[in-house]
């Protein structure tokens, strides 16, 4: 029987380096995302938004994410992760420029919404090709990665955004277009990437797979890796999303669209992206308003990096209901402060985010990447990042609405999603660190 590999065994540098240029995605995904925030009230004076177009404009990026997860399925099962990630890529640099450029708001809406279908391809495709190529001691920190540029790209924006935010009526086409200069970064970068070995053997790829998995660990590494993926590959011939129907596969994708909704209707995207608009509603002023995303962002990366630190050692479960447990009372003190006008409502928010960064924003991603057997990773995982997306765009498109007719109250909702999705946790998430993703074949449709 052949000896565990020790962590001195693996090219680290090598590991590292390729999953930081898979994880530009996330950088850009977290740009997208944040962007909107900067640049709405800019917006709404430039094309009159009232609270109906404020929410599907900033929604509009979830629309054109679900059509991405769509593409990333099928392009990475037929082509591979590589050319699904360049395409990825290509978008980002087209949909930036053409939403600094945007004469109106229909042509701006469309262009974000392709935004979108590159924020949909990176976020399926990222922590997935990471997970891909991860030794399995590794990959709770490795797939974090992917969050961890995901916040850093919303903290730079929150930034630049302030920086630029006395630049005149026309700073948000900046704070848009600058996107295109990652974006051209991400495109480079991912011609070094090599192809997931996993997809490799999938498609008869062995001796390819065989020389990238050495590379990454030395030939025993690759001898295991290589025979445990033909284990798991044994016995289906075509990927296709009905597979995921199967009974042996069902309770695994529930669970993962369940953890995906819940990652967004926990409610707390409403803050990265409406900040500006609920501290006007306590009185502050446009630059506070703006200030306080940047406090956001910065709280985000060093509790993301807490996360990474924790994941692969407390676990992903105890994470996850911490972050369901803490938000759901959390949303019920912002409700009261909000409710008197308090300032204090801001310390209270950041709380918040910083418990939501290092429990269910990492976490989530992990598992999706993780609980899904490898016949049907691909189509799982689309599937499940288009539910994430979807209710991503129903959170975002309903808060205007919502805080316009019930104001504070609205947190109260949040906080009943959280208790709920703390109860999902606790009763359908397994453990899975330290398992190798062959390991881990149907442990999230076993009971115990």
């Amino acid at each position: 029987m052949l000896k565990p590999l020790q962590p001195h065994q693996f090219n680290t540098g090598y590991i590292v380096g390729i999953s930081f240029i898979s994880a530009l995605g996330g950088y850009l995904f977290g740009f997208d995302f944040a962007v909107i925030a900067g640049a709405l009230p800019f917006l709404q004076k430039q094309f009159g938004l009232d609270a109906y177009w404020e929410g599907f404009a900033t929604g509009s990026l979830a629309l054109g994410a679900i059509v991405g997860c769509l593409i990333a399925g099928k392009v990475s099962g037929k082509y591979g992760r590589k050319p699904a990630l360049l395409l990825a890529a290509a978008t980002f640099t087209v949909s930036s420029l053409a939403m600094a450029f945007a004469p109106g708001r229909d042509f701006f809406i469309a262009a974000r919404c392709t935004a979108g279908i590159g924020v949909g391809m990176a976020s399926m495709l990222s922590p997935m090709y990471i997970a891909e190529i991860a030794p399995a001691n590794w990959r709770g920190r490795l797939v974090a990665i992917n969050q961890l540029t995901i916040v850093l790209g919303i903290l730079i924006t929150n930034l630049v955004n302030y920086w630029l935010r006395n630049n005149g009526d026309d700073s948000w086409r900046l704070m848009f277009g600058l996107g295109a200069v990652p974006s051209i970064l991400f495109l480079l970068g991912i011609f070094i990437l090599p192809e997931s070995p996993r997809w490799l053997v999938q498609n008869n790829k062995a001796d390819t797979a065989s020389r990238i998995l050495n590379k990454i660990g030395g030939k025993q590494f690759a001898d295991i890796s290589i025979s445990g993926i033909k284990r798991s590959l044994a016995g289906i011939n075509k990927i296709s999303y009905s597979s995921t129907l199967r009974k042996a596969f069902l309770p695994a994708v529930l669970t993962g669209i369940g953890l995906a909704v819940f990652q967004q209707l926990c409610g707390i995207n409403t803050v990265f992206n409406y900040a500006p608009k609920i501290f006007e509603s306590i009185g502050a002023s446009q630059d506070d308003q703006l200030k306080q995303t940047v406090f956001i962002g910065g709280v985000n990366l060093v509790f993301t990096v807490l996360a990474m630190l924790l994941v692969d050692k407390i676990g992903r479960k105890p994470l996850m209901l911490f972050g369901a447990g803490g938000l759901a009372v959390l949303y019920i003190i912002v409700a009261k402060l909000l409710a008197t006008g308090s300032e204090n409502v801001s310390w209270v928010l950041l709380t918040a985010i910083g418990t939501y960064a290092m429990s269910l924003a990492p976490v989530t991603w992990v598992l999706i990447s993780e609980i899904f057997p490898n016949k049907i990773r691909g189509a799982a995982t689309a599937i499940a990042v288009l539910f994430l997306w979807a209710a991503y765009f129903i959170l975002v498109f309903t808060f205007p609405v919502l805080f316009e007719t019930f104001k504070d109250n609205t947190f109260y909702i949040y906080s009943a999603i959280c208790v709920l999705g703390f109860f999902f946790i606790w009763k359908k998430v397994k453990e899975t660190k330290g398992k190798t993703l062959e390991e881990m074949e149907g442990v999230m449709g076993r009971h115990g």
